[in-house]
């Protein structure tokens, strides 16, 4: 099956791009590494009048740095982090996860913004990155905006992110030299969906500890250390794991006795992780 017909355009600037996401004029998709888009509009499953191509634009493209943070641009692909080429402020925590998406060919062409502003809730960067405590940058026609990742997704295939904005660069902070981290994906074979993810930051010159459980049926489950019984520098030898059961169950797990105990395994065996490191 072929695409339904659809115009293009590639913007020249970001400022552009939009303006026209703001004209109005039917419905308007934006195209960055296009590896989930792609298939949906051979398969019909998308059908825009317009497709605003983005993957070109210096706003989107490169990397900056700011206090404490590095803000790569949303067009960055997987396979750029994962080979080094934009800074990661985190100790090598980017390009293991990035290493871990689908195949080389995918994350090639596959982007960071695009995977985040798709919300599948079994892609890595939206578990991950919430567990980073990063932020993705907004840009609409009157203002720019920040959401932290772990607000950005609304359910399942769903964000906060308008009709009118575009999602320009994910704001990732550095982590302390202390800073501790695991992350467990559970899947079938390499390049599978993952069925269950967790992802855990203990940063003790912070005080910070935050559990994300991903690839739920919707948004990720995002835990702090008050959750858990978590306080001061230290990582205790027992996190209580019926607390982070109990927030399956209000999750929407209560019913669910596989899924569950899959989910509680990837939490378990990414703070184990973030223990040994």
């Amino acid at each position: 099956m072929k695409a339904a017909r659809f115009a293009y355009e590639r913007p020249k600037s970001l400022r552009q791009a939009v303006e026209r996401l703001g004209d109005g004029g039917g419905f308007v998709k934006l195209l960055a590494g296009g590896q989930t888009l792609g298939p949906m509009l051979n398969l019909r499953l998308v059908q825009p009048d317009l497709l605003i191509d983005v993957t070109k634009l210096s706003e989107t493209t490169g990397w900056s740095e700011e206090a404490g943070a590095i803000l790569i641009g949303a067009c960055v692909t997987h396979a750029m982090i994962e080979d080094g080429k934009v800074p990661d402020p985190t100790g090598g925590i980017l390009p293991r996860v990035a290493a871990g998406i689908a195949y080389r060919a995918v994350r090639n062409r596959g982007t960071i913004g695009g995977s985040l502003a798709h919300a599948d809730p079994a892609a890595d960067w939206l578990s991950a990155l919430a567990a980073l405590g990063a932020e993705v940058v907004l840009v609409g026609r009157s203002a720019e905006r920040r959401v932290p990742v772990a607000e950005l997704s609304t359910g399942v295939f769903s964000t906060v992110i308008a009709e009118d904005e575009v999602l320009r660069a994910v704001r990732i902070p550095r982590l302390s030299r202390h800073a501790r981290w695991g992350y467990y994906k559970f899947w079938r074979k390499t390049g599978d969906f993952a069925e269950a993810i967790g992802a855990a930051l203990h940063d003790p010159e912070r005080e910070a500890f935050r559990l994300v459980i991903g690839a739920t049926n919707g948004a990720p489950l995002v835990l702090d250390g008050a959750a858990l019984g978590v306080s001061g520098s230290a990582l205790p030898e027992r996190i209580d794991m019926a607390a982070i059961g109990r927030a399956l169950d209000a999750h929407g797990f209560a019913d669910d006795d596989y899924g569950k105990a899959v989910h509680l395994v990837a939490a378990r065996r990414a703070i184990e992780r973030a223990r040994r490191t």
